[in-house]
């Protein structure tokens, strides 16, 4: 093996292409630097500006001195068939001493991404997109010996050349342009010697000639906002869930009890992480009987007061609480604890933050480049393009990112209404319509259906969960039969109805009854969940105790009431922190819940009501297992509007019955004839009236009596009372 410097004549490269790979200009670095075949060997060039000598150190330590070319361009000739594996040894002047620097060149490595990577995601069906672009520490074998460093990928298709910048380089890129992979628009770069906790963005450069930098949107890790740096990761974490998820994939969610509760992670108690809130929310959760825990967007953002709605790092944990590995064990620990977990998702729109996705790489990417499509007037945000394959591609794989990776159970997607409407708050004509003249979003359509039937596919057993406000026909419809897919929708009409009737002085309801019946008209067109979310108690709305007419124990008996109703209604529910306690302020992001409140016994009883709620749900199939067909559920007395009374009957599959009354006026009710189906004692299994919950005492002594007499379409009935402000249910004694 011989090094030559002028013979044999090294081949020549234009002046404009050396001085833009000098500058880090260049769209394909890697056809000038690296090593390249030539008369029968290999020339070696690389990229060391500020260096006074530059050598070629090969197998066995040998080294070769290097010419420079131009620019800190040095190149110099290996005699040799097989490609070379060499480090670069570099001589600076330092404090009037030469130093030698040793490093490997990110120029003589292979690309990390495959053929069928770059085919898959023009194909837009890279269902493991995560594992393609973004950062990847990972370890290159080759003659020297492993080469562990940290993998470069992002979709710039607009970009003229795009750099890493990070902590590693003094944020100055001109060293590690990354080369563009065919017409893929998608740019790769492998840098050795980087590993986790690497911080990096990347330097774009756009049709206009302007350097911008942005963070990369595939990033798992990031700087604790308001920094926004990327940072490369690496997960160690060992899921221990094995069991959680065999039962999950066998497991009927519209046949099975699912009692959640939504909480956001910041203000559930103040100053807690990923890990601490896992030692205190699980004994809290096991204690309520909740089946399932669903988090607020945990998404990176940047403006905490969006509480995560307004997302920016769509693949990475917010690193406020912590690492994507305490996420991981945060998780881990509700799922052996027998806890699902839910995750709030935002793909409707992303914020116009300039250093992240908004007009990534100088044009509109992301985004629909038109504004009537791609911006949002109320929130001030972009929408996305979801007609573009890479974009639509972007947030399916999303979906199964925190599906696959984070064990993620289910998850509640944001603003579909305002996805599926072209016109969606907007005024007059500031819209554009679809192809046929509509006003649906056939390409947000396409999208959600793809990945609902994605995330089924891959995941059995999770749940895709729409918060749809409209009278969309489908949503929660098979995806075949041409419904959206998603396999529960929240019945926002149920929450209105039933919330405005509630605030109503008990004097007045008589003429709202029409509020608490109406839901039953359509319950069976969706799977629906029933919502009190946050949106509920922020804004001025008041919380759910606020909003109650009466004193204080008046408005303690109302949500007790109310929260009953809530349960025996088929659907799932879903009940938002604090609202189990009776918080009296409305939810304020900036602070933790009002704990302190529970020093007052009233509120206990509430909160012990909740926990009795939740048991005696689950011990009774009767009030989940037929959510969702007819027979699950009947009236007994849906008209009794001057007493304000509701009865009706929950059935489970097997026809065992759950009796329920429910009293929404301010006094209560004695001897009420109630029918039921069978004769013989019923058991009082609930009264919220009892006097550990806070209540009055008003029940019926444990059980009554059901004698022979019919009433109310059924063959028997019993003389029951139903206390004020309160709920009664009843079962048959076995």
């Amino acid at each position: 093996m011989v090094f030559g410097k002028k013979e044999p004549e090294l081949p020549s490269i234009d002046a404009d292409t050396l001085y833009r790979v000098s500058n880090g200009s260049h769209h394909s670095p890697h056809s000038v630097l690296g090593a390249h075949p030539a008369d029968g060997g290999w020339v070696i060039r690389t990229l060391k500006p500020l260096a006074t000598k530059v050598a070629v150190e090969l197998d066995g330590g040998i080294q070769h001195e290097l010419e420079h070319l131009e620019n800190g361009i040095f190149h110099g000739f290996i005699k040799t068939k097989k490609a070379p594996d060499y480090r670069i040894v570099a001589t600076y002047l330092q404090n009037g001493e030469l130093v030698d620097w040793r490093t490997d060149d990110a120029y003589h490595y292979l690309p990390t991404l495959g053929e069928v990577d770059i085919h898959l995601i023009a194909e837009g069906r890279h269902e493991e997109l995560w594992k393609a672009l973004g950062s990847h520490v990972r370890t290159i074998d080759g003659d020297l010996g492993g080469s562990t460093g940290t993998s470069f990928a992002v979709w710039a298709p607009n970009a003229q050349a795009v750099r890493v910048v990070g902590d590693f380089n003094h944020w100055s890129g001109v060293g590690h342009a990354m080369r563009v992979m065919g017409s893929s628009g998608i740019w790769e770069l492998f840098i050795p010697g980087l590993g986790a906790g690497t911080k990096y963005k990347y330097e774009i450069l756009t049709k206009s000639g302007q350097w911008i930098t942005k963070i990369d949107p595939l990033a798992r890790h990031t700087e604790t906002p308001p920094a926004t740096a990327s940072i490369v990761t690496e997960s160690f974490h060992k899921w221990n869930d094995g069991a959680w998820l065999d039962q999950r994939a066998k497991r009927d969610a519209l046949t099975s009890p699912m009692s959640i509760y939504e909480l956001h992670v910041g203000s559930w108690r103040k100053d807690l992480n990923y890990r601490s809130l896992a030692a205190e929310l699980i004994p809290y959760i096991q204690e309520l009987g909740f089946t399932h825990v669903e988090f607020m967007p945990i998404a990176e953002h940047p403006f905490a007061p969006s509480w995560g709605y307004q997302v920016t790092g769509y693949y990475a944990p917010t690193s406020r609480f912590g690492s994507p590995d305490d996420l991981k064990f945060l998780i881990d620990e509700l799922h052996n604890a027998g806890i699902g977990v839910i995750l709030d998702w935002v793909p409707a729109h992303f914020p116009k933050d300039d250093w992240a996705l908004a007009r990534y790489d100088g044009e509109p990417l992301y985004e629909h480049a038109d504004p009537r499509r791609g911006e949002h007037p109320d929130w001030g945000t972009y929408i996305f393009d979801f007609g573009r394959t890479e974009v639509r591609n972007f947030l399916v794989a999303n979906a199964l990112y925190w599906l696959e990776e984070f064990h993620i159970d289910g998850l509640r997607v944001d603003a579909v209404a305002s996805m599926l409407y072209l016109d969606y708050s907007r005024e007059g004509g500031d819209w554009l319509p679809n192809e046929f003249g509509g006003r649906e979003n056939l390409d947000a359509i396409r999208f959600m259906q793809e990945a609902n039937a994605t995330a089924y596919r891959r995941n059995p057993g999770i749940m895709m969960i729409a918060e749809e406000s409209t009278s969309w026909g489908g949503v929660s419809a098979p995806t075949d039969g041409g419904g959206l897919g998603y396999g529960f929708k929240w019945n926002m009409g149920w929450m209105n109805d039933t919330l405005r009737y509630i605030e109503k002085d008990p004097a007045y309801r008589a003429h709202h009854h029409g509020e608490l019946t109406f839901s039953m008209l359509y319950a069976y067109d969706e799977k629906f969940i029933l919502p009190i979310s946050h949106d509920e108690v922020v804004h001025g709305k008041g919380s759910l105790l606020g909003k109650m007419p009466g004193d204080r124990w008046q408005q303690l008996a109302n949500v007790r009431a109310y929260l009953a109703y809530m349960w025996a209604h088929p659907g799932k529910q879903l009940l938002f922190m604090g609202s189990e306690f009776g918080q009296h302020s409305e939810w304020n992001q900036e602070h933790g819940l009002e704990w302190w409140i529970l020093e007052q016994p009233s509120h206990q009883g509430l909160q012990k009501l909740v926990a009795r709620l939740n048991q005696v749900y689950l011990e009774n199939p009767a009030m989940w297992q037929q959510d969702h067909s007819q027979g699950g559920f009947t009236w007994i007395d849906g008209g009794a509007a001057e007493s304000n009374v509701l009865t009706f009957l929950r059935w489970d599959a097997a026809g065992n019955p759950i009796a329920v009354a429910i009293n929404f006026a301010g006094h209560p009710h004695y001897d009420w004839t109630l029918g039921l189906p069978k004769a013989g004692q019923w058991q009082e299994i609930l009264n919220t009236d009892a006097h550990e919950f806070g209540g009055s005492g008003v029940g019926n002594l444990g059980s009554v009596q059901a004698n022979g007499e019919g009433s109310h379409g059924q063959p028997h009935s019993a003389k029951i009372n139903i206390p004020p402000l309160g709920a009664v249910w009843f079962k048959p004694q076995s």
